[in-house]
């Protein structure tokens, strides 16, 4: 007689469109189970998925997400950190309340929710976690002034290759993903002919070319500290 094989647990931020619902669905597909948030997530009537409402930024809904996956599905095999905001200008025009909005999305969303997802892996023995970060991280353009998501998007690679290092160990791996500028409700049609441009493919990139890049980090045991651009060449140069 066969025996039922467990199935996995994603947790995806962000989740209620663009990217992080492409990620949702995708390991929807795959068999997983998958607990989803974002301040403006529907609730879902699928078993196999459960929403969660609430501001990444609050150290409570961190918690709330870790906790409802092990309530409901007894553990959590991958968080996926797609959450974030950008926004972009000069330096000197952000606002006391754009930057602190900046940094509770990009920074303090991934810190309180990895804390929790990290400490119900180390009890498991295994997981994985992915960031999403930006090629403007690394590769700074002037038609892109965006010292905010620099800082941030910046700190979280830094942080994808201390996590890796510290749990490696630990049969935990710590990923990212770093696109480039993708066909999501953040950009308007008519801006994308010139977005085209920032890349060497050009080509802005689709919500699947991302998703790929998440599920070959998933499906692959032997990387852990990468950063994979998925960003038309943008950040070999121009």
């Amino acid at each position: 007689m066969k025996m039922a094989v467990e199935q996995k647990v994603a947790v995806v931020t962000g989740a209620s469109q663009g990217l992080g619902a492409g990620i949702a669905e995708a390991f929807l597909k795959r068999g997983y189970k998958v607990v989803a948030t974002s301040r403006s997530i529907d609730t879902s009537n699928d078993p196999n998925r459960v929403t969660i409402r609430g501001d990444i930024a609050d150290p409570e809904t961190g918690k709330r997400v870790i906790e409802e996956a092990l309530s409901r599905f007894g553990r959590v095999d991958t968080l996926v950190n797609n959450a974030g905001i950008f926004v972009g200008g000069p330096f000197t025009s952000y606002t006391q309340e754009q930057y602190r909005a900046i940094l509770g999305i990009n920074l303090d969303g991934f810190f309180h929710v990895t804390q929790h997802a990290v400490a119900a892996m180390e009890r498991q023995g295994h997981g994985h976690i992915v960031q999403m970060t930006t090629t403007l991280a690394e590769q700074a353009s002037s038609k892109f002034p965006s010292v905010l998501a620099a800082m941030t998007k910046g700190g979280l690679n830094a942080a994808t290759r201390s996590l890796a290092i510290e749990y490696a160990g630990r049969g935990i791996r710590v990923n990212a993903v770093s696109p480039g500028v993708v066909n999501t409700p953040m950009h308007a049609p008519e801006t994308h002919a010139d977005l085209a441009k920032t890349h060497p493919l050009q080509r802005i990139g689709e919500v699947e070319d991302v998703v790929r890049a998440v599920l070959y980090l998933e499906d692959s045991p032997f990387v852990t500290g990468e950063i994979l651009h998925v960003d038309g060449g943008w950040s070999a140069g121009s």
